[in-house]
């Protein structure tokens, strides 16, 4: 399986997922943990992938959405955007809705 075929994988297995550097608990960059923080603060059930275990992924990625930085926000399989496009989202409440739609779907 190519490293594109396990991304893809990845992202149809999991409703939201977040490839941040470190895990939740142990968020190795500021904004990655700045993601995590408004995804908990919404109440999001959501999946990560440790973008540092795995770095063929990791420069994959950057190709296969077309976004040179992480952390890496999909909904869906749809790449949602970084830190700052979360936050933005998170103040206007869009993540919320956003969140609750593809996991009402998921269910």
């Amino acid at each position: 399986m190519t490293v594109i075929d396990r991304i893809k994988t990845q992202l149809a297995a999991h409703p939201v997922l977040l490839f941040m550097k470190g895990t939740p608990d142990f968020p190795q960059c500021g904004f990655s943990a700045t993601a995590v923080r408004a995804l908990n603060a919404v109440g999001a059930k959501f999946d990560t992938v440790n973008i540092f275990e795995d770095p063929e992924l990791r420069e994959a990625l950057k190709q296969y959405s077309n976004w040179p930085t992480y952390p890496q926000l999909y909904v869906r399989g749809e790449l949602i955007g970084g830190a700052d496009i979360i936050i933005e989202m998170h103040q206007s409440g869009e993540l919320a809705t956003l969140i609750g739609e593809a996991t009402a779907q998921a269910s």
